[in-house]
């Protein structure tokens, strides 16, 4: 039975990253490249990207990056809503895994790499709650991360596995790379694990250069 961990970026593309997302779209062009060309993790694998602005929009569905001739770009359009970006994500991972068992495939628990530079402009909780919803087995592990103007603590809620935050010692088009690098290195690592025995552990770096690691709050 194959096995297939699916890995979800949702990018902001709202106003706020007009000087910036060109650096973003570079980075995911040499995720395209480093993961597509690796066969083991390409088989293991499946990518899809979510951009989000006053709506939000799947850019390339739920693939094996080997089959990807083409990674088509985020473009800049209007405000940051959040609450959207979590109910097309929501939506999404529970057709793709319907699919995949459909397909024979064994699933593992998505992972979700969520990208903003600013403060969300619509209410957001609810589609989160729906999205993080204990009951719902598909819900993803998120790896938040932040730069610009973003609030710690709201980065540091979304993100249920890690979180980090720019910590302004690089550019902001260099905290970009740095982003698609680390998560390269989660879906290469993450793959070239998952043994033949069914284990297999969602591996997210340490340290990402630029970024801080937000810790969870005691509650």
């Amino acid at each position: 039975m194959e096995q297939v961990l699916p890995f979800y970026v949702v990018c902001d593309e709202s106003y706020s990253m007009e000087d910036n997302i060109g650096a973003l779209n570079d980075g995911l062009r040499e995720l395209h490249a480093a993961v597509g060309s690796d066969p083991v993790v390409a088989d293991k694998t499946r990518f899809c990207v979510i951009g989000f602005s006053d709506d939000a929009e799947v850019l390339l569905e739920l693939s094996d990056l080997s089959d990807v001739t083409h990674m088509q770009g985020l473009t800049v359009k209007g405000s940051t809503n959040y609450g959207a970006a979590f109910k097309l994500l929501r939506d999404t991972i529970e057709s793709d895994v319907a699919q995949l068992k459909r397909d024979g495939c064994r699933v593992y628990r998505p992972a979700a790499f969520f990208l903003s530079d600013g403060q969300p402009n619509y209410d957001w909780k609810v589609e989160f709650q729906r999205l993080t919803d204990p009951s719902w087995k598909p819900r993803p592990n998120i790896v938040a991360f932040g730069f610009g103007d973003v609030d710690e603590a709201t980065i540091s809620e979304i993100g249920t596995f890690k979180s980090f935050v720019a910590d302004h010692s690089i550019s902001p088009a260099d905290a970009l790379h740095e982003f698609a690098s680390a998560l390269t290195k989660s879906i290469v690592q993450s793959g070239t694990n998952m043994t033949d025995g069914g284990d297999v552990t969602l591996q997210v770096p340490d340290k990402v250069p630029g970024f801080t690691e937000l810790k969870a709050d005691e509650i």
